[in-house]
C-alpha cells in the first residue's frame, strides 16, 4: 500500500508538472516520468507484460515521436510566442481547484470500499499476461484488432502531417528572406 501511494503521488506530481511547465521539451520529459509511474502501478497489479509494454511502447516509442514533433516544429522556445489568452490561466486554476475538490469529496465521502473480485481470467490465463492479451485481442467476438491498427495509422498520418506543415512554413520563411 505504501508503494502504491508513493507511485500515485509521484504520478500526480509529474502530471501537474506536465501541464504547468511552459517548456514543451521539459513537459514531455515529465510525461516520461509519469509513464514510468504508471508502469510501476501495473507491476503492483501483477500485470508484468502490460508494464513492459508501457515502458517500451509509450515511454520509448511514443515519447520519441512527441520529442521529434516538438523539435521539428521548433516549439522549444515558448518565450517568442505572445500570450493572447490572458484569462486562460486564472480560469484553468479555478477549474483545477473545482476538479480537485470534487476528487477529494469523492474519495472521502464517496462510495464505500468493496471487495475486489479475483484476478480476471481469459481462457484460463490472467488478463494481464501476454497469452490473455492475445486471446482478448484476436477474439472473433471482440474485434479489438481493427481499432488497434487504426490508432497506428492515425499516428503515422499525424507524423506525416507535422512534417508537411513544418516544411511548408520553413519554405515560406526562406522565400521571405
Amino acid at each position: 500500500m505504501i508503494l502504491f501511494l508513493m507511485l500515485a503521488v509521484f504520478a500526480l506530481v509529474m502530471a501537474l508538472l506536465v501541464v504547468l511547465n511552459p517548456n514543451p521539451i521539459r513537459s514531455a520529459l515529465f510525461l516520461v516520468l509519469n509513464l514510468f509511474c504508471i508502469a510501476g502501478l501495473y507491476l503492483l497489479l501483477n500485470a508484468y507484460f502490460l508494464s513492459a509494454v508501457q515502458v517500451i511502447v509509450y515511454t520509448g516509442a511514443i515519447m520519441v515521436l512527441f520529442l521529434f514533433v516538438i523539435m521539428l516544429l521548433n516549439l522549444g522556445t515558448p518565450d517568442k510566442t505572445p500570450n493572447k489568452l490572458k484569462m486562460q490561466a486564472p480560469l484553468a486554476v479555478i477549474g483545477g481547484l473545482i476538479v480537485a475538490g470534487a476528487l477529494i469529496w469523492a474519495v472521502t465521502k464517496g462510495t464505500p470500499a468493496i471487495a475486489l473480485p479475483a484476478e480476471p481470467m481469459v481462457g484460463g490465463y490472467p488478463l494481464g499476461s501476454p497469452h490473455g492479451i492475445g486471446l482478448t485481442l484476436y477474439d472473433s467476438k471482440k474485434p479489438w484488432l481493427f481499432p488497434f491498427e487504426m490508432t497506428s495509422i492515425l499516428l503515422l498520418i499525424a507524423v506525416i502531417g507535422s512534417v508537411v506543415l513544418a516544411r511548408r512554413s520553413y519554405g515560406e520563411e526562406a522565400n521571405k528572406s
